[in-house]
């Protein structure tokens, strides 16, 4: 089922046809896949028109990197980053997510064109709610808390039926929810194997369909399922991204868009929906 999300500038995000692909830009010195690449300004804007061009359908910019063990910023320090480069960001076309779980960034990074929210924290602070509601975007809402002793894909559903009724009860129209189950976020590799098996488990709350995202980009679970170092994961990527896809992942959260975006064009056809 296609839902068409209205965004602020003007655009309309349909989620549930084609498959989306978001293009990750870090603008963080320490991420564990690009950290520093495209900190400045300049090498921010190339690899994001560079990514447009790629294929991208989003474009999800972080300032502080969700490593294990990073440091954490201030709501300054990681504004002033994304302050330099928002601006120009804009001019590309493509609809610009904001990676923060902070309320004061994410609406200081509405205001300068930013139309989605990516909450690696899943929201946990509800003034990420008011902020997404007053501004009417789509969130990302991304499960990252730890499952000791229990059924991971179950400990997942209640988080986002959680998460809903929250939403629900501050009056944020549940419907601009996009849910990840947060591969790596609080799990151990084997889970995120589990979750991705089970996808087509996650794709429906309470027998209601719902828009999925999933991140599974270089992350270090791949390394250990098959041995590959960092900058040889991309075509397990892929993989995972084309698996992923045929058990109702709507959006696929990637570092090489080129790639990336092709095999999602292509598992598409072959599905028949494009």
């Amino acid at each position: 089922m296609e839902k068409n999300f209205k965004l602020r500038g003007g655009q309309t995000l349909p989620v549930g046809g084609k498959t989306l692909v978001m293009g990750i830009i870090n603008v963080t010195p320490d991420s564990f896949s690009d950290g520093g690449k495209f900190f400045s300004p300049e090498k921010t804007f190339a690899h994001a028109k560079k990514l447009a061009e790629d294929g991208a359908d989003i474009l999800d910019i972080g300032a502080e990197s969700t490593r294990p063990e990073a440091v954490a910023l201030s709501a300054d320090e990681e504004f002033a980053r994304l302050k330099k480069v928002l601006p120009a960001l804009k001019d590309i076309g493509v609809p610009i997510s904001i990676d923060t779980y902070k309320p004061e960034v994410a609406e200081r990074a509405l205001e300068m064109g930013a139309e989605i929210i990516n909450d690696v924290h899943g929201l946990e602070d509800a003034r990420m709610i008011e902020v997404a509601k007053k501004y009417d975007v789509p969130v990302v809402v991304v499960h990252s808390e730890k499952c000791s002793d229990c059924d991971i894909v179950e400990d997942v559903k209640t988080f986002f039926r959680q998460t809903a009724a929250n939403c629900a009860a501050r009056g944020f129209d549940t419907e601009k929810i996009i849910f990840d189950p947060g591969i790596g976020f609080g799990k151990t590799h084997e889970e995120c194997l589990t979750i991705l098996r089970r996808l087509d488990e996650l794709k429906t709350l309470d027998g209601k369909e719902i828009s999925l995202l999933i991140g599974v980009s270089r992350k270090s679970f791949i390394g250990w399922a098959t041995g590959l170092e960092l900058g040889e994961r991309d075509a397990a990527t892929g993989a995972l991204c084309v698996c992923a896809i045929n058990n109702g992942v709507n959006i696929v959260r990637v570092h090489n868009v080129e790639m990336i975006s092709r095999m999602c064009q292509m598992t598409d056809r072959l599905r028949g929906d494009f």
